[in-house]
C-alpha cells in the first residue's frame, strides 16, 4: 500500500510541474505579445527567430538543449528528468499559446502596458509552482549551478553574468529589447522570492492532504 500512497504523491507532484510549466510559458507570452521587451532570454530567442526562422518556442528549446549539454559536460553528470522536460515543454507551450489568435497585441498603451505586468506576475507564479513541485531545476539554473560550483564565483553575479551575454546577443540578432526587458529583469527576483513560498504551501498542502488521505484508508482496511 505505502508503494501506490508513493505514486499517487509522484503523479501530483508532475501535475503541479507541468501546471507551473504551462502557466511560466502563458506568462512569457503575454510579455512577449505585450510588444514591449521581452525578458533576455526571450529577446535572444525572438533575435534567433527573426534572423534564421523556425518558432520562437523552437529556440527555446534549441538554446535549452545547448545550455543543458554544456552544463552536464561542465558537471560531468547527465541532466534530470525535471531539466530536459522544462526544455521540451516550456518551448512547446510557448508555440502553443503564440497560435492563439485572441492573444493579440493591445491596440492601446494602458493594454500593451497591463499585458507586460500580467506576463510578468504570471511568470512568477509558473516558476514558483514548478520548483515548488521539486521535480528538477531549468536548464539555465543548471547551468548557473553548474558554473557556480566550478569558478567559485557567487550566484548573483554568474546569473547576472548569463542574463548580461544573452541580452546582448538577442539585441544583436534584433530582438526586442525596450523598457519592459529592464522592468522584467528588476521586478521578476522580488516577485519570485514573494510566489514562492505561496506556491510552496499550495504543493505542500496538497501532497499533505493526500497523504493524509492514503494514511485514513490504509487505517480503514486494516481494521
Amino acid at each position: 500500500m505505502r508503494v501506490g500512497v508513493k505514486s499517487k504523491e509522484t503523479l501530483v507532484k508532475w501535475i503541479i510541474y507541468f501546471a507551473g510549466l504551462l502557466v511560466m510559458a502563458f506568462g512569457i507570452v503575454l510579455t512577449i505579445k505585450a510588444n514591449f521587451g521581452a525578458s533576455p532570454w526571450d529577446v535572444f530567442h525572438i533575435g534567433l527567430y527573426k534572423q534564421l526562422g523556425l518558432t520562437i518556442g523552437s529556440w527555446s528549446i534549441i538554446a535549452g538543449f545547448v545550455v543543458l549539454l554544456t552544463s552536464s559536460i561542465l558537471l560531468k553528470a547527465l541532466p534530470q528528468l525535471g531539466a530536459f522536460l522544462n526544455m521540451l515543454f516550456v518551448g512547446l507551450f510557448i508555440d502553443m499559446y503564440m497560435m492563439i489568435p485572441l492573444l493579440r497585441t493591445p491596440v492601446t498603451m494602458l493594454g500593451k502596458i497591463t499585458m507586460l505586468i500580467v506576463g510578468i506576475g504570471v511568470i512568477g507564479y509558473g516558476i514558483g509552482l514548478y520548483i515548488s513541485a521539486r521535480c528538477g531545476a531549468g536548464p539555465r539554473d543548471s547551468l548557473m549551478l553548474a558554473l557556480t560550483e566550478r569558478t567559485g564565483l557567487k550566484v548573483q553575479y554568474i546569473r547576472g553574468g548569463m542574463e548580461l551575454i544573452v541580452l546582448l546577443l538577442g539585441w544583436l540578432l534584433g530582438g526586442p529589447v525596450f523598457w519592459g526587458t529592464f522592468l522584467f529583469s528588476v521586478t521578476i527576483g522580488p516577485i519570485v522570492s514573494y510566489t514562492l513560498p505561496q506556491c510552496q504551501y499550495f504543493s505542500d498542502s496538497v501532497l499533505n492532504q493526500l497523504v493524509k488521505k492514503q494514511n485514513i484508508q490504509i487505517n480503514h482496511l486494516s481494521n
